[in-house]
């Protein structure tokens, strides 16, 4: 299966380990700066002849237009993932969206409707539901072994600095990136989603952007969301820890068991306890996440490369990836409005939030 990468930046590895951990073949790279390209395949630990196979492209368009792909996966700033990934649709190839899949709940329905016309699998790249403790939890969720369900929780405490927000002029920007919700936290609240079922109703938010004014957008964020099957949950998100990345935590609470996950990266079994005995009393496979990135691209490519040969929706849909993006754009909106927001949301992008943090 020929793949190619678009975008060579901070989380281009986990893509290109990924893909060639599932013996895809990488026949082309995309980056606007050459340097990028090389300094990945320097990361992957290419030899000179493995990197001379690649072909390189300093324009993607022209990429898909010379080359014969079965799959291509996205890694570029956020502000481009939606144009991006409609002209690979549009090319008549499956594709893989980093997160978040659009900035705009237009952009996001534009992609999902082409992807439909033009019969093409479009994958949402949140590998977190991958997790092997996340698989844990929502198994026993599926089973029913929590009960009904009261409430959740989701926590992520990271850590981004200037030098972070330096590396990239797009990043902390309303027109191509976001806040610490969008980019950092999105992972956690589409887990939240996933795991309490439905759609949230309602949501109240509030962000803030309290140690970082070199950027435009916000830095923490804290919101409740009520859904439509009673559950209640909450959302907090920041990158103001003094330090490392700290942690992400979800937490689910049902009427015959209640189950934590957290480690960087919501990767690990912190607490669980069930009525069932059988539930209670099965082994929790750990896994060692090397960063905040975790383990689980490999996994999710695994099941794109699969869903292409077997002709089936991917795991994580392009529906998923909108509805993660909704949550954020909910959180933001009532931030600026001061008030609860009643989904779903009709249209709303990062675009309409420029300047909140500014009097």
């Amino acid at each position: 299966m020929n793949y190619a990468l678009i975008g060579c930046g901070r989380v281009a590895i986990n893509h290109i380990r990924a893909a060639l951990a599932n013996g895809l073949t990488l026949a082309a790279v995309c980056d606007i700066n050459d340097e990028h390209i090389g300094d990945l395949f320097a990361r992957a630990g290419f030899t000179q002849a493995q990197a001379a196979a690649v072909h390189r492209y300093a324009d993607y368009r022209e990429l898909l237009a010379k080359e014969e792909l079965t799959l291509v996966s996205i890694a570029l700033p956020s502000g481009l993932h939606a144009e991006c990934a409609a002209a690979v649709i549009e090319s008549g190839v499956n594709v893989i969206v980093e997160k978040p899949i659009a900035l705009s709940l237009a952009d996001a329905d534009r992609l999902i409707a082409l992807s439909r016309e033009k019969n093409v699998k479009v994958c949402a790249c949140h590998q977190n539901r991958f997790n092997l403790a996340v698989q844990e939890m929502r198994r026993r969720l599926e089973n029913g072994s929590f009960g009904t369900l009261s409430n959740a929780a989701v926590t992520v405490r990271w850590s981004r600095d200037e030098r972070y927000y330096g590396a990239g002029d797009w990043r902390g920007t309303w027109a191509q990136d976001g806040g610490a919700l969008m980019n950092q936290s999105i992972h956690g609240i589409d887990l939240l989603r996933w795991m309490c079922g439905g759609k949230p109703k309602t949501v109240f938010g509030v962000t803030k952007r309290q140690y970082h004014p070199y950027i435009q957008a916000e830095d923490v964020g804290v919101a409740v969301l009520e859904f439509e099957n009673g559950v209640i949950a909450t959302v907090e998100g920041g990158v103001n820890v003094y330090g490392d990345d700290l942690e992400e935590h979800l937490t689910l609470i049902g009427s015959k068991g209640t189950m934590k996950l957290g480690g960087k990266n919501a990767s690990t079994v912190e607490y669980r306890c069930f009525a069932d005995a059988d539930a209670a009393d099965e082994k929790t496979i750990e896994e060692t996440a090397p960063n905040v990135y975790g383990n689980g691209h490999i996994s999710l490519f695994r099941d794109m490369k699969e869903a292409v040969e077997q002709d089936r929706p991917p795991y994580v849909t392009a529906e998923d990836g909108r509805d993660a993006l909704e949550t954020v754009l909910a959180v933001y909106l009532s931030c600026k409005t001061g008030k609860p927001v009643t989904l779903p949301l009709q249209n709303v992008s990062t675009l309409e939030f420029t300047g909140l943090f500014e009097n």
